[in-house]
């Protein structure tokens, strides 16, 4: 790897790219949204227009990064087995065409245009996984913000485990006030080489990405080294003797984590000496720095499917004694459905945020009652239509500030799983670039 880079854990690396007369059908959204809304992934196979969007052809027959993943929506269901099969063959078959522009020891600076107009900067890169550590409390240089769901990691090692590509959603954040790393590279695209510049299907915006000169990647490295000074610990979080924290993962940990599962189930099967040489030792990351001005953190609602909404009040009221409904002083969610639109409040609560309240009674409740099942739902609008059908029941939680993320995962360890997300679901993060990772 490119040693400029040792002192980061983030590296150039070998990137491929798709070389097709169609670029447009070639991106797609992170698997791991709309997976309450299956008309979305409808939408984007057969032409079949989703909620609100139209206008935008399907993907047809055409070399699409909708052949190389699995949306989550069919996770579990009955033909995973045959559609991880086929995802696994489209990779195979797209290698062997020769579809892919290899980048070798390369960074990729981009440029997302969201739905709502507003620019997002990004480097494109892989991440060593010996220095990721998803376990809460940990000193690694790359952490989780989240509570990884250990049961939530099997079923997507199955999607990874053969696979010959990885195409990722990861994006992993810097804290960088000063803006030193990424943004200067905003006014500079005219010495790079253009790699790609297109819209994105279904109301997804914008994206155009550089190649990165080898002096700008030079510069790129020093920034993310100084980063993570002593000094700059210090400064920012008053903990000059606390163990760096560089990248916290922003977007899919449950993506990063699997990566890191599958890297040590190889090390189990291969010798040391060789460790440093596997490709599924790195993951290949985008990096947003925490103050982009085109960054904003929405909350996470949950909603419960096949549930009786009284019987889960009066659990919700043994749970927490006191709870009452309507405002007031402590934690307070908005409940719709059933009925029972309004707010539930828990005073004097023990966890810092109130999706921690809410967290912790829900996984109580499910244990006990394993026939309702969580969903966990971007947009206001969406949670309170899903929660308001015969069946189910929707939380709407406040908003995190995300000048709060690294002091909070530097002092606690991690946030309540599924805290936060970053912008909506069609802002999300695409799958356009590639690596090999076998």
């Amino acid at each position: 790897m490119n040693q400029r880079f040792e002192q980061t854990a983030f590296y150039p690396a070998d990137i491929l790219l798709p070389q097709t007369a169609e670029m447009k059908k070639w991106p797609v959204v992170a698997c791991d949204q709309f997976t309450s809304q299956p008309d979305y992934w409808q939408a984007a196979e057969y032409d079949r227009p989703a909620s609100g969007r139209a206008g935008n052809p399907a993907v047809g027959e055409a070399p699409s990064a909708l052949r190389l993943v699995l949306p989550e929506v069919y996770l579990n269901g009955p033909d995973v087995d045959k559609r991880i099969e086929t995802i696994n063959a489209s990779m195979d078959r797209y290698l062997a065409d020769g579809l892919f522009r290899t980048l070798s020891d390369s960074l990729i600076y981009l440029e997302r245009t969201q739905s709502d107009g507003r620019v997002r900067n990004g480097l494109i890169g892989c991440v060593d996984l010996e220095q990721y550590d998803f376990t809460p409390g940990s000193g690694a240089l790359i952490r989780a913000t989240e509570g990884t769901v250990l049961e939530r990691i099997p079923p997507r090692v199955r999607v990874r485990e053969h696979a010959a590509l990885e195409l990722p959603h990861v994006m992993l954040l810097i804290d960088d006030p000063q803006r030193s790393v990424i943004e200067p590279l905003t006014g500079e695209t005219g010495v790079m080489e253009a790699l790609y510049d297109t819209d994105l299907m279904l109301g997804g915006g914008h994206v155009k990405g550089w190649r990165l000169t080898d002096s700008q990647m030079s510069r790129v490295a020093n920034a993310l080294s100084a980063l993570k000074s002593p000094e700059a610990m210090a400064d920012k979080y008053g903990m000059a003797d606390a163990a760096p924290l560089l990248f916290a993962v922003g977007d899919g940990n449950h993506s990063l984590a699997t990566a890191k599962a599958c890297y040590e189930n190889l090390k189990k099967v291969t010798p040391p000496e060789r460790w440093a040489s596997l490709p599924a030792r790195y993951a290949l990351v985008e990096v947003v720095n925490l103050h982009d001005d085109a960054l904003t953190f929405e909350p996470i609602h949950r909603v419960l499917f096949h549930v009786d909404g009284r019987d889960l009040w009066d659990a919700f009221q043994a749970f927490y004694p006191g709870a009452h409904t309507g405002g007031g002083e402590g934690h307070t969610a908005e409940v719709c459905g059933q009925g029972m639109d309004g707010l539930w409040t828990v005073p004097h609560p023990k966890a810092q945020l109130t999706v921690g309240t809410l967290q912790a009674f829900l996984d109580a409740y499910c244990r006990d009652h394993p026939e309702v099942q969580v969903d966990y739902i971007h947009g206001d609008d969406v949670a309170r239509k899903l929660g308001s059908r015969p069946g189910n029941l929707g939380f709407l939680l406040p908003l995190m500030g995300k000048e709060q993320l690294f002091p909070t995962v530097m002092a606690d360890g991690v946030l309540p799983r599924k805290t936060f997300s970053m912008g909506e679901a069609r802002d999300k993060r695409y799958y356009l670039e590639a690596r090999r990772i076998r």
